[in-house]
């Protein structure tokens, strides 16, 4: 492949280093050599490629892997260069994880410590004609956190693994979710760039609204080849700018104003238009592209009689967040594609979720990312990547956090979906109540980073967006962090210790994460369990006392399970009841509380944990929960009164409906009212003691209904109900893409859900846990490509409800 036309043509060509690699051990007690290897990739997923090490995801097969990430490992590959015409030659890392030496045909070109940067290494004059040979060195990531520990002086933090002493994705080395699985690879694409006379090293757009104008400066940096003049033009929605740069100029900025754009919104709030801007050094033609939207966005912290505020504001209108906490979708995330993406994206959109929170525990996540949340409208709160741990504030990591930081704030803020930079996750809340100042002395831990360091930063690379110290925190270091009237709050008191009803105990500003655990998907627990029978033991669990957690997660709701088949339905209700009731609580607090971020949409892994989304992609009972109770339009009983949130742009009119019946579908008790709920607002109705007091708590129930959306609120828990048999009539219809399954209820059926993955893994169902009053009918749509057994559709263990066993 030839890299260059003539030295006049100016050229700029990029060559991906993607072929030809190999990964061999570098130790005497590890006998791997010249295993192919996949660029990006890692050395576990190399490994288990070459059939070396099992599946880590499968079984405990994680726990005998432990030596990878206390062995040094070096990567290698030739290519081949024909023909010189070119000024300069850089190695071109987009990522590297994460202490590395590069050395090209046997010369060192530069060491790395960050799996969070990119690096780019000039190597013009070490390349040869012909055959030229790159290699990559990675250190054990255990041994150099562990040495740069013994320096810096131990730092505390709620696991005993060193990951607040290297620059690297977090929970690699484990977490409450996750597995300790210890990488090292190129996880990020690698090239050879050539180039001559110059080439754009850094392109930084800040783009506002004046009035209902745009306005785009673009802040422009060359790198210089030769000391001659350059044009530098940029165009974007129909403006255009050039900027001439005198020779041995570097730096330049382009102004352009952007007559009434249509404006980009949050999903749910309005259209998501998308303007590519172009920059263009026209003396080579290298070209920089971005999409960009025009929209503003600000934090309102006002000051109020409750404490203070903590709204996001997109052009003027407050939002209110409906979201979902994201952790990296694979332990190794050179395999997650545009693709897979894509597909986790459209279920949180499909669950009523705006906006995602990337968790500072994990990394910086992709170009397709933000890009797809762009499309989407899906806002994006982005940790800088601190989590649960003191950090300690000396060199090497202090410059390595700066230099960091400068980057991935240059990197993502063309992106208007992103809008809040978060310091850290639960640091403050560490150093406030984990016992972190005993332990510390004299010692930093990360205060300097969260607030000076990284605010100076975005103010200087991106001022047209918000900084938030962390979360939690309340604004002012003289609080908690976690005061519930000021800021944001973490609630976890009700997962780790308390009934899942003390969420109406808290009267928060904002909730950044909150969440009740469930086990995986069947099919999901059924593929990483090898052999033998499922148990409630099969299931990955790293919460530190989680299996106890779950079941007492069910006392005083639901009756204690009496096979595995009982213990996995019943975990996975209660996980999606709790979550619903947190969120309904919240959002009944409208407008004093203005946003829930639920822990958390997605695994990276099978495991029992939080999640929506299971670790194969798969649909988990919460899901189906959360797309309920993120509805635009809900209605909840709170405090004794029926609650109609309406977050929608329209008005919601019209009869409501309050019936109060027995379980049997006898009305006892009626009443009925004109009500409307304007936009993006919160109606409180007074419900009249006859329909909302009960003769008999366990064989009554409330049923109210407004338009299309009904709640059932029943006056007592399902193990103090008088439930009858479960008693329906079902059907089965085979349909082009599956079979639809019609239930008619003789008796009240609560909670009936269908669980087809139970039949085929790759089945689905489009809604769960339905709540039946006698002669009520259900139909549920069953999308699979395999011929089902009809009967095993309308019966245990696919077809459940809380009835069952009475």
């Amino acid at each position: 492949m030839r890299l260059s036309a003539s030295r006049g043509d100016h050229v700029s060509v990029y060559r991906p280093l993607d072929h030809g690699w190999t990964v061999t051990a570098v130790s005497s007690e590890v006998a791997v050599e010249n295993v192919p290897a996949t660029v990006p990739g890692c050395v576990h997923t190399d490994l288990l490629a070459a059939g070396l090490i099992a599946d880590p995801y499968l079984d405990d097969n994680e726990d005998g892997l432990a030596w990878i990430g206390r062995t040094a490992w070096r990567y290698e590959t030739d290519f081949a260069v024909d023909g010189d015409d070119f000024d300069r030659a850089d190695l071109a890392f987009d990522g590297l994880d994460t202490v590395a030496t590069v050395t090209l045909n046997g010369e060192r070109v530069g060491a790395v410590a960050n799996m969070h940067r990119s690096y780019r290494f000039p190597v013009r004059e070490l390349l040869r004609q012909g055959r030229n040979t790159l290699a990559v060195e990675f250190e054990s990531p255990y041994q150099h956190a562990e040495a740069q520990r013994a320096v810096s002086g131990g730092r505390p933090s709620p696991y005993p693994e060193p990951y607040q002493f290297i620059r690297k994705m977090a929970c690699n080395f484990g977490w409450d979710w996750g597995p300790t699985l210890v990488t090292s690879g190129i996880w990020r694409p690698a090239a050879l760039h050539t180039w001559s006379t110059a080439r754009l090293a850094q392109v930084r757009p800040e783009v506002t609204l004046d009035g209902r104008d745009g306005l785009v400066r673009v802040h422009v940096s060359v790198e210089r080849a030769a000391d001659v003049p350059i044009t530098l033009t940029a165009t974007v929605a129909g403006a255009f700018a050039r900027a001439r740069l005198a020779p041995g100029a570097c730096e330049a900025v382009l102004e352009m104003r952007v007559n009434e754009p249509d404006l980009w919104w949050p999903r749910g709030y309005g259209p998501q238009p998308l303007s590519p801007l172009t920059v263009v050094l026209e003396e080579t033609g290298q070209t920089w592209r971005r999409d960009v939207g025009f929209r503003s966005i600000r934090l309102d912290t006002t000051a109020d009689e409750q404490g203070s505020a903590f709204t996001l504001v997109v052009n003027d209108v407050p939002v209110f967040v409906r979201g979902a906490n994201w952790i990296p979708d694979d332990c190794f995330p050179a395999g997650v594609t545009r693709e897979r993406l894509a597909e986790r994206f459209a279920q949180a959109c499909e669950a009523n979720v705006n906006l995602l929170r990337v968790w500072g525990g994990g990394m910086y996540e992709s170009d397709d990312f933000y890009d797809l949340a762009d499309e989407l409208g899906l806002l994006v709160f982005q940790d800088f990547l601190f989590a649960c741990a003191a950090y300690p504030e000396d060199d090497p990591l202090a410059a390595e956090v700066a230099a960091e930081a400068r980057e991935q704030v240059v990197r993502l803020a063309p992106h208007p979906s992103l809008v809040l930079w978060i310091g850290n996750n639960e640091n403050f809340m560490g150093h406030a109540d984990w016992g972190w100042r005993e332990q510390l002395a004299d010692r930093s831990w990360g205060a300097g980073y969260y607030l000076d360091v990284l605010p100076g930063i975005v103010a200087e690379l991106d001022p047209c967006r918000p900084y938030w110290p962390g979360t939690p925190y309340s604004g002012d270091e003289s609080r908690h962090p976690n005061a519930p009237e000021h800021g944001t709050v973490h609630i976890w008191d009700v997962w780790n210790e308390r009934d899942y009803t003390g969420y109406a105990d808290w009267r928060p500003r904002f909730v950044a994460e909150f969440g009740f655990q469930g086990p995986p998907t069947h099919a999901t627990l059924r593929r990483s369990v090898t052999h033998g029978p499922l148990t409630a033991g099969s299931s990955h669990q790293k919460a530190v006392d989680g299996q106890r957690k779950l079941l007492r997660g069910l006392d005083g709701h639901l009756p204690p399970p009496a096979t595995f088949d009982d213990w996995h339905f019943l975990t996975q209700l209660n996980q999606a009841r709790a979550v619903s009731f947190g969120v309904e609580r919240f959002r009944s607090l409208m407008p004093s509380c203005m946003g829930t971020i639920v822990w958390q949409l997605n695994d990276c892994w099978p495991v029992t944990s939080w999640s929506a989304i299971d670790g194969d992609g798969r649909r988990k009972p919460l899901w189906y929960a959360l797309r309920r109770a993120y509805a635009d339009r809900l209605l909840t009983v709170q405090d004794g009164a029926l609650v109609a949130v309406n977050d929608s742009p329209e008005p919601w009119s019209g009869e409501l409906e309050l019936v109060r019946r027995s379980l049997t579908g006898e009305p006892l008790a009626k009443e009925s009212a004109r009500v409307r709920v304007a936009p993006r607002s919160v109606s409180r109705i007074a419900l009249p003691p006859h329909v909302a007091t009960a003769a008999d708590p366990s064989a009554e129930l409330l049923v109210a209904a407004l338009d299309e959306t009904r709640v059932i609120r029943f006056f007592a828990e399902d193990v103090d109900l008088a439930l009858p048999s479960a008693g329906f009539e079902a059907g089965v219809r085979p349909v082009a893409d599956g079979y639809l399954v019609t239930v008619t209820a003789r008796t009240l059926l609560r909670d009936l859900t269908l669980l087809p993955d139970r039949l085929d893994p790759d089945a689905t169902v489009d809604d769960m846990m339905i709540t039946l009053l006698p002669g009520e009918r259900a139909v549920f749509h069953v999308r699979s490509s395999r011929d089902l057994d009809p009967a095993s559709l309308i019966r245990p263990p696919v077809l459940r409800c809380v009835n069952d066993g009475r």
